[in-house]
């Protein structure tokens, strides 16, 4: 008899919330002032929903498990992810609880982005199914530091969904504390694929420069991904190094960009592609992310999704093989 098809292809653990973005403020921010923003965009935030969001778009069986607050924010943040086509029906809705929300201040120069965690402090082991979580060919968590409550069970959550027979993945994202720690060399052992940025790696690795914080994490995970935006990303697998660059776009915004390289490059991988196609694929996934505001806006647009592959992948996105076009879910 042959092995049971698992329901999901990827499962994600993770924060559920909004971003509110705004655009064109002044350079300058002085306090105690009414700072006029050019414009406002209220769409899917947090780097898990982001990731689920638009590998589900890409055609992904997605599973997601998160814990919400009992508001009209938390209803929103999973009507807009439920609309791409993951399975929603392990979020938890906590009454008393609060939907966390990020504001990002966009500007000439480096963005501000602030964050009120809420419910995504609050999601713990008792939040989640693993069987349901177990039922996927891979188990995916981001923001690594954010999930307070969770940590101290976290590593054997990982170890669980590898015995399960699962492949795993983990990105960091940033470390609000700064302190690069929380238990995380426990939970490294049951990882497959470690996605971070060139920052996150530094410190990560207690490193001092990005290839020597390479090396040292690539002794650690089997495979370690750094993101660097318009560089594109380099893997690391052992001693052997691989690098790929994003098409060339006009970047309208760059949130969730590196999300949404995780969701191309896992699209690929639960499909047994080789590194280099992974990294490919995650390059076309960040780069059609900056073409909208916000990590989601640009996959939401499914006439767009298909022009973008069409334009910018090297084969041409197909329906029997290769790069799989697109898919999005059909309510809009």
């Amino acid at each position: 008899m042959a092995p049971r098809e698992p329901r999901f292809d990827v499962t994600v653990a993770g924060e559920l919330n909004l971003d509110l973005i705004l655009d064109g403020l002044p350079e300058s921010l002085p306090t105690e002032r009414e700072l006029l923003a050019r414009k406002m965009t209220l769409t899917l935030g947090s780097s898990s929903a982001i990731l689920a969001h638009n590998l589900a778009v890409l055609g992904s069986r997605v599973g997601f498990a998160s814990r919400i607050g009992g508001d009209p924010l938390g209803e929103i943040a999973l009507e807009k992810l439920a609309a791409a086509g993951a399975e929603v029906s392990q979020v938890r809705r906590a009454a008393g609880s609060t939907t966390g929300l990020t504001v990002i201040l966009s500007r000439p120069g480096p963005r501000h982005i602030l964050t009120y965690p809420g419910a995504m402090f609050e999601m713990c082991f008792e939040d989640l199914d693993l069987n349901y979580l177990a039922d996927a060919r891979h188990f995916h968590v981001s923001s690594f530091y954010l999930h307070r409550a969770l940590l101290p069970r976290l590593s054997e959550i990982f170890e669980r969904m590898k015995r399960s027979g699962l492949t795993t993945s983990l990105d960091t994202n940033d470390d609000p504390e700064g302190r690069w720690n929380s238990g995380l060399e426990r939970t490294l052992p049951f990882v497959n694929i470690l996605f971070l940025n060139a920052h996150e790696a530094v410190k990560t690795a207690r490193a001092d420069s990005l290839d020597k914080a390479l090396g040292k994490l690539s002794g650690q995970v089997p495979t370690v991904v750094v993101k660097a935006g318009p560089e594109g990303a380099v893997a690391r697998q052992g001693d052997k190094e691989f690098r790929s660059r994003p098409p060339a776009v006009e970047t309208v915004d760059a949130v969730g960009a590196g999300d949404s390289f995780d969701a191309g490059f896992l699209h690929q991988y639960v499909r047994g592609a080789g590194i280099e196609t992974c990294l490919a694929y995650g390059n076309l996934a960040g780069a059609l992310s900056t073409t909208r505001t916000g990590g989601t806006e640009a996959f939401r647009d499914r006439a767009h999704v298909v022009k973008f592959f069409q334009e910018h992948s090297a084969s041409g996105p197909s329906a029997d093989g290769g790069q799989p076009l697109p898919s999005v879910a059909a309510k809009r």
